[in-house]
């Protein structure tokens, strides 16, 4: 196996393991430790919100405006290249407001120097 293919493949595990690290820090809320999967200029965009530009931003909006109270994603599937990647699942949790939340949803990424440089989130539910 040449060493192209062997950074490539690395660089997919990598990426994949990102996308998984994000939401074991989500689901357990390590708010902190969201430094070591974003970019410090994150741009996260998610319906309802304004593009969520750079890692302060972002990590306000995990501390002070995300409705979650608590809950865990289901991944159904991570699929990365060294650039980019997507994965899809399922969300199960509970509203600040005591209601149950249960959410398909699909993000796409792209990745900079081993971080998640943008992520784009999609909720399965009627719009147009």
């Amino acid at each position: 196996m040449s060493n192209l293919v062997k950074d490539i493949q690395e660089t997919r595990v990598s990426a994949q393991e990102l996308v998984n690290r994000l939401f074991a820090i989500v689901d357990a809320r390590n708010w902190d430790d969201l430094e070591n999967v974003f970019s410090p200029d994150i741009i996260y965009e998610r319906p309802g919100y304004a593009p969520l530009i750079g890692y302060e931003r972002v990590q306000h909006f995990y501390r002070e405006e995300r409705v979650i109270a608590s809950g865990r994603h289901y991944i159904d599937v991570v699929i990365t290249d060294e650039h980019r990647g997507a994965c899809c699942g399922r969300f199960i949790g509970t509203h600040k407001n005591k209601s149950a939340i249960d959410e398909r949803f699909a993000d796409m990424y792209s990745f900079e120097d081993g971080k998640i440089k943008t992520r784009t989130s999609y909720f399965f539910r009627p719009a147009v």
